[in-house]
């Protein structure tokens, strides 16, 4: 039996991939890497415009031919209706302003050149509508809701013949998304980067899967070896859902001053903040998420208040690599990755480990 068939499980079968892990990335060269090394390849998109999601996504499936992938939105309930920026700077607090000018002069950032990558657009209905635009037009296979899983969206994805992704932190939130024509779960647990909830990988996996019955399950939060896999098999998931681990691959493409920072954390060196962008975020600890904790701080604005009060300095401390500042979303898995490596290594590791740890236990998937 090939390595291929022993990690086979009844959704990876479905999907016609070879390996059950999904791969989750900003980056489109690194989506078309996890697909030809086996996974499914998932775009987040979230912070591109509808015209660079529908370039993005023809471009990744002139790379993979008619191999799946999918791209991922997050679609946050309560966004303001359009993409008005001088209305959402009217509301920002004089004190929010001022705390950022002097986070600016403290670190000697220059100013920008251009708006930075949380505040080129506003998140708004009328932005979310027309990514979703592009989306529904385009021949992915997949959508997947980060937050939020409105069901006009999900009924419309499906009549378009994609497969619809909720990824969940809590047994609340995967009801939520049970009661609706939802194909796959993510059971997103603490260790995740990025949005994550309070609960552990290991409690939240085997609840999510009790709950989903027939809906297959995936397991995320802190996955990043074969090891972590065949726990998540044994858990009862159909699969992985991995982010962090593509972070520092050769395909993804990213400042060498964060890259080497990514390489040398531990999982220690994470740390949830909303001062990105309202919502947790799990991220590289550095002297932005310190400042912003700081006892005399102000408590960060709600999504989108926070994008436009931070997103042009955060795109300045890129821009001009402030070294202090840079900082990028990382799970508790980081640990794992210190070394440049293709994703196809990767990939290759997490099988042979996997498949080392079946000879161990002498069995397979279900």
């Amino acid at each position: 039996m090939s390595s291929n068939d022993r990690l086979q499980t009844r959704l990876s079968k479905r999907l016609g991939i070879a390996q059950p892990v999904f791969g989750f990335t900003h980056d489109p060269a690194a989506v078309a890497a996890i697909c030809h090394a086996g996974g499914f390849g998932v775009f987040g998109a979230t912070r591109h415009t509808p015209e660079e999601i529908e370039h993005e996504l023809a471009w990744i499936r002139k790379q993979v031919g008619n191999r799946p992938f999918g791209v991922n939105l997050v679609l946050p309930t309560g966004m303001p209706e359009t993409n008005d920026r001088a209305a959402i700077e009217a509301q920002l607090p004089e004190a929010h302003k001022a705390f950022v000018r002097e986070i600016e002069h403290k670190y000697g950032v220059p100013p920008a050149t251009r708006a930075g990558m949380r505040s080129r657009f506003v998140r708004s209905e009328e932005v979310a509508h027309r990514q979703l635009e592009m989306i529904m037009r385009s021949d992915v296979n997949l959508l997947a809701c980060g937050i939020g899983s409105p069901t006009d969206v999900i009924e419309r994805a499906k009549a378009s013949g994609k497969l619809v992704l909720a990824l969940v932190g809590s047994p609340k939130h995967a009801r939520s998304a049970l009661a609706k024509p939802i194909d796959i779960l993510v059971a997103q647990g603490y260790d995740a980067g990025a949005h994550t909830g309070t609960i552990g990988t290991f409690s939240l996996v085997p609840q999510i899967v009790d709950l989903a019955g027939d809906v297959p399950v995936l397991a995320a939060g802190g996955v990043a070896t074969g090891r972590h896999l065949l726990a998540a098999l044994a858990m009862g998931a159909q699969g992985v859902w991995m982010g962090t681990a593509w972070l520092t691959t050769s395909e993804y493409r990213m400042h060498e001053a964060l890259r080497q920072k990514l390489l040398v954390a531990g999982s220690d060196d994470t740390v949830i903040s909303r001062a990105d962008s309202g919502k947790t975020l799990r991220q590289i600890r550095s002297a932005w998420s310190d400042e912003w904790a700081a006892p005399d701080a102000p408590k960060p604005l709600r999504m989108p208040l926070q994008d436009i009060l931070v997103g042009d300095l955060l795109g300045a401390i890129d821009e001009h690599e402030v070294l202090p500042l840079m900082h990028y979303p990382a799970g508790q898995s980081i640990a794992y990755f210190n070394e440049v490596r293709s994703v196809a290594d990767v990939m290759r590791s997490i099988v042979e480990e996997a498949c080392a740890g079946l000879d161990r236990l002498g069995g397979a998937p279900a």
